[in-house]
């Protein structure tokens, strides 16, 4: 399902593989989505299911060999960027599309200081002086709640805690004024309490700069808090989007379902076991010509397994990818 409302991001029909010595690896298969200004959409499912691969191809941040994106459209504020110029992406990387990435100890640099850091991109894309820019860096690391923010631009990364230093990397994503950030699991390697004030800030931060937000997750707990819509994806596909309350009461994915069973239950007895999914993803090694999950699904028939399902509207805010029809609790007509 496509909406014809305005977007500020408008992806359709995105593949990218992975050329390898045993093979092409399948990672991204005719994944389409829309993003409007100043929603956050949240993308879900296991790992290894594309998420990160599919955001890291807008901005061709995956090495490429081996990596290629073999076509589809992506279009950004109304112009599509999938073949600009190296030097026009790399003013839209940093600059229009900020990109948090899950682990801030990798993704910062550990002979720089952080202002350095932070100074860098402003210089580069917003064209400031070296003392504009230092005095917009303290006010960056401030809008994200670090204390005694012009003494700390000059601390190097391993002198911030955790939680503290992805609060650097989202301020170097907010540095240039991003129309987009992409979150591909900021809280992943924090711990609970830090990951509780890291949502309230980003949610802080949504309300007061007005940006959209792509929030890659694998916790429907977290997409349930902070998202408007949500994409599901497994086996490098979407196989269902959704409004955020809608996904939660009306499930129409044997997966999604599994997900949500997945997740703990208020009132359970101390000592109840959480449920699983049975059975591993699918590798991708292959182009899907049925559905991925046949092999994990209770309701899989023989059309399952011998063609791989499009997306069909439930209702005009949700789709999915399905043959069986929950309604009524049989196979679809389509």
């Amino acid at each position: 399902m496509r909406d014809q409302s305005a977007t500020i991001l408008d992806v359709a029909n995105l593949r990218t593989v992975f050329n390898t010595r045993d093979g092409q690896v399948f990672a991204v298969n005719d994944v389409s989505f829309y993003l409007r200004p100043g929603e956050l959409l949240g993308i879900v499912g296991e790992s290894g299911s594309g998420k990160s691969v599919t955001m890291m191809s807008l901005l061709k941040l995956l090495p490429m060999p081996p990596a290629e994106i073999q076509g589809g459209s992506i279009e950004f504020d109304g112009r599509d960027i999938r073949n600009v110029p190296d030097d026009e992406l790399r003013k839209i990387r940093g600059g229009d599309i900020g990109f948090i990435f899950q682990d801030p100890m990798t993704s910062l640099n550990p002979v720089f200081t952080v202002g350095f850091q932070i100074i860098e991109p402003l210089r580069v894309h917003m064209g400031l002086n070296k003392k504009q820019a230092r005095k917009r860096a303290a006010e960056l690391l401030e809008l994200v709640g670090i204390p005694d923010a012009s003494a700390r631009l000059k601390d190097y990364p391993h002198q911030f805690s955790g939680g503290m230093r992805q609060r650097v990397m989202i301020a170097i994503a907010l540095a240039c004024d991003p129309k987009v950030l992409i979150a591909d699991e900021p809280t992943t390697a924090l711990d609970v309490t830090i990951q509780a004030q890291i949502l309230e800030l980003i949610k802080d931060l949504r309300q007061k700069l007005g940006m959209a937000i792509i929030w890659i997750t694998h916790d429907l707990g977290v997409i349930a808090e902070i998202a408007d819509r949500v994409a599901v994806m497994y086996a490098g596909q979407i196989v269902e989007h959704a409004e955020v309350k809608e996904l939660f009461a009306n499930p129409q994915h044997p997966y999604t379902r599994a997900l949500l069973e997945t997740l703990p239950k208020m009132g359970e007895a101390r000592g109840t076991r959480l449920a699983s999914i049975d059975g591993q993803p699918p590798n991708l090694d292959h182009l899907p010509v049925s559905c991925e999950f046949a092999p994990r699904c209770k309701h899989a028939f023989d059309r399952c397994r011998a063609e791989n399902p499009q997306r069909r509207d439930v209702s005009p805010a949700h789709d999915v990818a399905c043959f069986w029809d929950y309604s009524s609790g049989g196979p679809t007509d389509a």
